[in-house]
């Protein structure tokens, strides 16, 4: 049987309009890894696997809120655990194209990037204390933003000749510095002020998701595409 979503049910048509956008940002990304050099290829498939895992992730929320009015934690969580240390890795590697950064950095980045969706998961499915699991999650949350301001990362892209490289770079740590803001706020609500959503925090966190995975891929595609261009030019002459 299919579920009409009602006029007046922003966050069932946020759930849709974000599984459409997902989807066509997805195909898109695809179509550009035959657009871009070699060399960004990497870069751009792990941006594309971050939004496929939010197909799905919105595909099953989604259903459940269609269903019952109510997602539980866990469908956003499911999605954040993959795809958000992708993002973060996506980084390691867009900045590897500017410069040279360790490869012991990707594995403390995939560690406590990972870490970090979990605690903050724990903390508001109530399997650990409120408070320690909001620390925990925003401690790692900091390691991840004083490697992209302060760490080799940051020391790479400064080294980097390239302005499109510097500007692209800025605007994907804009969106994890801002963007991501949303995630560790929205678990203090949940964990600490007793809040059950009725729908509002899932259309915040749908809208994020326009800019915080959508926005991110479009953002990388569009560096390696500018930065492609002249070799484009030169072989067409």
């Amino acid at each position: 049987m299919t579920t009409i979503i009602d006029a007046q049910d922003l966050t069932g048509a946020s759930y849709s309009a974000l599984l459409y956008a997902l989807t066509g940002a997805t195909v898109l990304l695809l179509l550009g890894l035959s657009w871009v050099e070699r060399e960004w290829k990497l870069t751009l498939a792990l941006s594309a696997i971050a939004l496929l895992v939010g197909i799905g992730q919105t595909y099953d929320a989604r259903a459940a809120w269609l269903a019952v009015k109510s997602v539980s934690i866990a469908y956003p969580y499911a999605g954040w655990i993959v795809s958000m240390p992708i993002q973060v890795l996506t980084l390691f590697f867009f900045a590897r194209r500017g410069g040279k950064v360790s490869h012991a950095l990707f594995w403390r980045l995939a560690v406590v990037s990972i870490l970090m969706v979990f605690a903050r998961y724990l903390g508001d499915a109530k399997l650990m204390h409120p408070t320690l699991s909001f620390l925990i999650g925003v401690i790692f949350w900091l390691y991840i933003l004083g490697e992209l301001y302060f760490g080799q990362m940051d020391e790479a892209i400064a080294t980097s000749e390239d302005d499109t490289m510097r500007r692209g770079y800025f605007w994907l740590r804009i969106i994890v510095t801002v963007g991501w803001a949303i995630y560790p706020l929205g678990s203090f609500i949940v964990s600490f002020t007793g809040y059950v959503d009725d729908g509002r925090l899932s259309l915040t966190y749908n809208l994020a998701e326009f800019v915080n995975r959508i926005a991110f891929g479009l953002a990388v595609l569009a560096t390696a595409l500018v930065i492609a261009e002249p070799s484009r030019k030169s072989q067409a002459e």
